[in-house]
């Protein structure tokens, strides 16, 4: 249950990153002071800073200057990966092509997914059946994100261990049939700055929502901060930027894995800054063809009471892809409401 939370706690994921392929890793004492705080985090905020976790701050910086460089190429080389049905819903977004809660969004983005081979998962799957776009410039734009997503889901992987082992299961718990082939989402997002010049009817960059998968990486501009977390008394509490960490969250998935025992938190993002943002999302996900519902370990530890919902992953994210075929096979708009977890 989410709580009054005032600040979002930082946690020093090193010796979780540095255990992580072993399998008796909650032996650890210091692996086991991590998964303590994995648990209160999940339970407290469902946000969380991750450091000590791996990935070259180099690398961070990188992503996040070949983002910087792409969005302010012409347009009309921007749209040379236009999102199209045909790409699989994959490429660039024009800005407020991307519709929360019905307002179309402040931001421009490119969606890359991993990718789906014909008839990988039937029907269910076929509508994001394509290959992921790369834009010729920024030169290095391919290399850098092939490479950032390698050590994200590496990542992903191993704080889900932690978090595993944190709910009372093995560390594997999570893996297999549920998440051991896991899909991932990354979304690179452009924020414009806030001009006085040119007023917005809204400024909202994405409006109010939570993740509907698993974890979620945010690598955000290191001197804007714009993102903002809600607590139990309505309060946007800001994930002020810290440079070299990665903001975590947990979504939807987790949510039900975890029989609500963790929470998905509400958040948005608003850029008041004058100067341009971008944020490097990555989704770590289930696997795509897996039923999400409450682990019974969870519902024990709950005292017997199950949360009434469940979802195979993939038709949760196939139903946001729905809302965007139905809205205009012209603009392209992905519309973002409450997903249908039944």
């Amino acid at each position: 249950m989410t709580t009054d939370f005032k600040s979002i706690p930082i946690i020093d994921v090193g010796p979780l990153v540095a255990k992580g392929d072993d399998l008796k890793m909650g032996q650890d004492p210091s692996v086991r002071e991590v998964i303590k705080q994995l648990d209160q985090a999940c339970r407290e905020t469902g946000f969380f800073y991750v450091k000590g976790h791996g990935v070259p701050q180099s690398l961070m910086n990188e992503v996040k200057d070949v983002t910087h460089k792409f969005f302010h190429l012409p347009l009309n080389e921007k749209l040379k990966i236009k999102m199209t049905p045909n790409t699989g819903y994959r490429g660039y977004q024009k800005i407020k092509e991307n519709i929360t809660k019905g307002v179309p969004d402040l931001q421009e983005a490119i969606d890359y997914y991993r990718e789906v081979k014909r008839g990988m998962y039937g029907s269910l799957g076929e509508i994001l059946e394509g290959c992921n776009q790369w834009p010729k410039e920024p030169a290095n734009f391919k290399a850098s994100m092939e490479e950032y997503i390698r050590l994200c889901t590496d990542l992903s992987r191993k704080i889900m261990r932690g978090v595993a082992l944190a709910l009372g299961g093995s560390a594997d718990e999570l893996e297999g049939e549920k998440g051991g082939d896991p899909f991932w989402v990354v979304r690179l997002i452009g924020y414009p700055g806030k001009s006085a010049a040119i007023p917005q009817n809204n400024d909202i960059g994405c409006g109010i929502h939570t993740d509907y998968g698993l974890l979620t990486l945010i690598n955000q501009d290191d001197r804007i901060t714009a993102l903002e977390v809600k607590n139990l008394s309505g309060e946007w509490v800001p994930a002020t930027p810290i440079p070299g960490t990665f903001v975590c969250n947990i979504g939807d998935m987790l949510k039900i894995w975890s029989n609500g025992i963790y929470e998905a938190t509400l958040h948005r993002v608003i850029n008041n800054s004058p100067k341009y943002r971008v944020c490097v999302a990555y989704f770590y996900e289930p696997n795509f063809d897996t039923l999400v519902e409450p682990l019974e370990m969870c519902v024990e530890k709950s005292g017997g009471a199950r949360l009434n919902q469940k979802a195979v992953y993939g038709e949760h994210l196939v139903n946001k892809r729905n809302y965007f075929i139905n809205s205009s096979h012209h603009s392209h708009h992905i519309i973002h409401d409450s997903f249908s977890i039944i």
